[in-house]
């Protein structure tokens, strides 16, 4: 398992039960703390409760939670 480096999901696995988190991308930010994600060309509605996220953002998403937002990447396609 990798180490996180800055925070306890920095890695794509969850600490807590060593299940992989899904990067996915904010589409649309809803009410109550929800908003709808792209994974991999299908929505999704997941709670972004626990991060501050905005349209556009990639997160990781674990049991229909977010629990991190990625870092931007710039345009080689790195952090």
């Amino acid at each position: 398992m990798n180490e996180p480096t800055d925070g306890c999901h920095a890695s794509d696995t969850c600490v807590t039960c060593s299940d992989e988190a899904v990067p996915v991308t904010v589409i649309r930010l809803l009410y109550r703390d929800m908003a709808v994600v792209d994974v991999g060309g299908q929505s999704e509605e997941v709670s972004v409760a626990l991060v501050e996220t905005a349209i556009g953002d990639r997160i990781l998403v674990h049991a229909k939670e977010a629990i991190a937002v990625l870092p931007k990447e710039d345009g080689d396609g790195r952090p």
